[in-house]
This record gives structure tokens, sequence and C-alpha cells, in this order.
């Protein structure tokens, strides 16, 4: 039999583990269920996005042979800006496809093409600002920075992301993926990153909440009355 005071010991540190963890074991509930129950298509925007759409097809086109480039090729794609043909070359630079002339951003009114093209018909601008740099916590992080972001009315909050360095669309942002995101911020423990899955706090909570487990079993073990009578049934037969 287990003596009352280690009983006891086990009765209380599971109380005050349980108590200590319980919000954050809530936490891994309410956002386990809420990445459950979404479908994840939505949250990336899917749809909110032309799915349909193609780049268009150009003719007329500069060998990319012919462009200045000292360090040569080493990759290119091809970009859509306001109907005009655009060279990202090498991951850095954008040179127009037709004449070779070096581009350093796009503008605002290309942004809204590049939007255009991407996002569903119907949706109304709100605003067009562009951003230069963003914190660890911004919606739109690890991506190409300065960019644009389009704002569209409505209550979904929506935005849309476009480079101004290579005129890429990057990414959508709106209402519910802001929630995946705060849920999946409480999931991970990564309150600076938000995407790492081996924060100290992450492998400390985890831990602990074997070891409230584990105790609760424990518990059971020692005072179920079952287990109990088990025992001295036992006793008495030897």
């Amino acid at each position: 039999m287990v003596k009352k005071k280690t009983a006891k010991w086990i009765r209380r540190s599971h109380r005050y583990l349980g108590i200590f963890l319980g919000i954050q074991f809530l936490m891994w509930t309410v956002s386990g269920l809420y990445f459950s129950w979404t479908d994840i298509d939505d949250i990336h925007g899917d749809h909110f996005k032309n799915m349909e759409y193609e780049t268009q097809g150009f003719s007329g086109l500069i060998s990319p042979s012919q462009l200045n480039i000292p360090e040569g090729i080493r990759s290119i794609e091809i970009r859509d800006l306001n109907g005009a043909p655009y060279y990202w070359v090498n991951k850095n630079q954008l040179y127009n496809a037709l004449d070779g002339k070096v581009k350093s951003s796009i503008n605002q009114e290309e942004a809204l093409s590049v939007a255009d093209n991407y996002m569903k018909d119907g949706l109304e601008v709100a605003a067009v600002k562009l951003i230069e740099d963003v914190d660890k916590h911004h919606e739109y992080r690890e991506k190409l920075l300065p960019a644009y972001v389009i704002s569209y009315q409505g209550a979904d909050n929506l935005k849309a992301y476009v480079s101004a360095i290579d005129g890429k669309f990057q990414t959508v942002r709106h209402r519910d993926w802001r929630i995946f995101d705060f849920l999946w911020m409480t999931h991970t423990m990564d309150y600076e990153d938000r995407d790492d899955f081996n924060t100290t706090l992450l492998r400390a909570f985890s831990l602990m909440g074997l070891i409230t487990v584990l105790s609760g079993f424990v518990l059971w073990y020692i005072s179920s009355p079952t287990i109990v009578k088990l025992k001295k049934r036992l006793k008495t037969k030897r």
C-alpha cells in the first residue's frame, strides 16, 4: 500500500499541475477542434481566388541571351504586368521581355492588375498600400518585400499581397486565416515566429502534460476501491 503522505503528495502535485496546464490544454483542444473542422483550402483563401487563371501567351519576345547579364542566367520566369511581358531573372531582377530594359519595381497600377488576374470577379478594392517592412507577427511574413497590399471591402477583411520586386502574386489573407494563425500560434506555443514546433516551451508543457496524465493514473490505482479489494484478497490467499 502507498503511504498516505506519498498519496497526498501525488494528489496535490496532480491538482496543481492540472491548474497550471489547464489553460494550455484548453487552447490545444480548441485549436485542434478548429483545425479538424475547417477546410484548409478555405483557410488558404482559395474561395477568393480565380483558380482558373493562366498567364497569357506572349509573342515577339527577345531572346534571354540578349539581356546584359554578366553572371549569366541561372533561372528565368515570365511575368504579366498589366498586359506587358517581363522576365524575372535569377530571382533578383525584372527585364522587359520586349526590349530588355531593366525594371526596378512595379507600380500600383501593375500591382492591381496582378491582383485582378488572381482574385475572383466582383471584389471591390478599398485601398492599396505599399509596405516595406513587417515584424515577425505580421500576417505577411517571410515573403518578398516591399509589397503592395490590396484591401477589399467586406466583412472578411480580405487582403491580397503582390511583391513590388518581381510582380508576383504572393498570398491572400482574411478573417478565418487570422483566426487559424492565432490558434496555430497557441498550438505550437511559438509566440515569436509562430511556425517552430521545437520550442523549449512546447517541450516543457508536453512533458508536464505527460506527468499530469500519469499521476492521474497513479491516483486512480492507489485510491480505487476495486484495486484495494483485489489487493486484500490476494493477501488473504497468501
